[in-house]
């Protein structure tokens, strides 16, 4: 099942799972990125918690907006965002999407 823009309730959200063939097509588009099991995470690196935080409160809002919500570690000026689609048991487009909107971000 497809995800469709707009969607409210999670289970008219849902999208294909990716294949390993998909995953590894996909992995040279984010390049920070690493995949770990299901999923794929990133660490970012900031010159103190304010930063860090403020990155953080971003990413929250990029992922209301998806409706896909990363996984966030917290340590002091870092900052480990780890995405998979949990519904779908492993990576999907959403992941990437996402992926790449937080890269633009970081770039900033």
């Amino acid at each position: 099942m497809r995800w469709r823009a707009g969607c409210v309730l999670w289970h008219l959200c849902r999208m294909a799972k990716l294949t390993p063939e998909q995953i590894k097509a996909a992995l040279p588009t984010v390049k920070d990125w690493k995949k770990q099991g299901a999923s794929i995470a990133r660490t970012c690196q900031f010159k103190d918690f304010v930063a860090a935080m403020k990155f953080v409160n971003t990413v929250a809002k990029l992922g209301e907006k998806a409706q896909h919500h990363p996984d966030i570690d917290i340590r002091w000026n870092k900052v480990t965002l780890t995405l998979a689609t949990h519904s779908e048991g492993g990576l999907t487009k959403k992941d990437f999407d996402l992926a790449k909107k937080i890269d633009a971000l970081a770039k900033t």
